[in-house]
């Protein structure tokens, strides 16, 4: 083959190598790494908020979002304590990342002090659209969305099932931290008490020695029984709340967590569920969608729990209708 051909195939193939080798290493490039920040209400250590934490990757992981891959997380645990939402919303907004998992209530608004660009997809918060976190559940309109809680009529619904399965109580006081819990849940439970004979008391709590206090103070008054609204200081202190309640033999009903603690009972919602929701919603904002065009949306299935061992240790018999109607029963 003559020099010149030779010659030329040889800066030929230069030639495509160097003009090949920037696409090669452009299409090498990492993926961009997103930033994920999550302000959790309850202990770190507590297996709810592992739950949530485990429930919420996974569910990312399986729409591609992967830690360490193309996205980083930053979590911050407020231990149902209120200035810790403070504070933690204060770090988590100053490291800009692209969405914010709030979870429950208090974050929210802690968030909502500090940001109105950041998007922020909620879980756990009752009534947004009547507490103004958003201006309406098809169109929030502004930097958050999410999964609701409840609505208030549920927490009227306790006293009734607390009502049918312990029909001698009279007396009901109802736990919560004023700081972290929605007080008009409370409504639906005191206009509800004339029709059911029973009289219902506040029972504001802040630590652990009001939540002994509280508790003891229900137990020197006859057919007394306990609700626990849906609070992140409740849930944080849901041990020693249960161990109070069986110290005193109180019936008690409140969020799935109490029962399977030792509680009597609980209907509501399994929140374990509202994450991979919350996931959903945070993959569409890192694709582009706005939190202003997602809608809030409330749970659709309620759960009826009942603690069977419990019951028996209070001297209680469940009645057969109640029982057919629990989706879990522990033995």
């Amino acid at each position: 083959m003559p020099a010149r051909s030779l010659a030329r195939r040889a800066f030929i193939a230069v030639a495509a190598a160097i003009t090949a080798w920037p696409l090669a290493g452009h299409a090498q490039q990492p993926e961009r790494m997103r930033r994920i920040g999550a302000l959790i209400g309850f202990f770190e250590n507590d297996p709810f908020a592992q739950r949530i934490v485990s429930t919420f990757t996974d569910a990312l992981g399986r729409l591609g979002w992967v830690e360490g891959k193309n996205i980083r997380f930053d979590y911050r645990f407020a231990a149902g304590n209120p200035a810790l939402y403070k504070t933690y919303a204060a770090e988590l907004v100053g490291v800009a990342p692209d969405v914010i998992l709030a979870s429950p209530g208090p974050g929210v608004f802690s968030l909502r002090q500090r940001t109105r660009t950041i998007p922020i997809v909620f879980v756990l918060l009752p009534d947004p659209v009547v507490l103004g976190v958003v201006q309406s559940l098809a169109r929030p309109g502004g930097n958050i969305t999410g999964f609701a809680s409840y609505d208030a009529s549920m927490i009227g619904k306790w006293l009734q099932l607390l009502k049918e399965v312990a029909p001698g109580v009279r007396r009901v006081a109802t736990i919560f931290n004023p700081d972290t819990a929605y007080a008009p849940s409370l409504d639906p439970v005191i206009e509800a008490a004339p029709s059911f004979g029973v009289k219902v008391t506040m029972a504001p709590v802040h630590d652990d020695a009001a939540v002994e206090e509280a508790i003891a103070a229900q137990a020197r008054e006859p057919e007394s029984g306990l609700i626990c609204l849906p609070d992140s200081f409740n849930e944080t202190h849901r041990d020693l709340i249960v161990a109070a309640a069986a110290r005193h033999r109180l019936p008690l009903i409140g969020t799935p967590t109490f029962p399977r603690a030792g509680g009597l009972m609980s209907y509501s919602f399994d929140p374990i569920d509202l994450y991979p929701q919350a996931a959903s919603y945070i993959d569409r904002i890192l694709k582009g969608a706005s939190p202003a065009e997602l809608p809030v949306q409330y749970p659709t299935k309620y759960s009826l729990i009942i603690n069977l061992k419990t019951a028996r240790a209070l001297g209680l018999t469940i009645p057969p209708g109640v029982l057919d109607m629990a989706d879990e029963v522990i033995e």
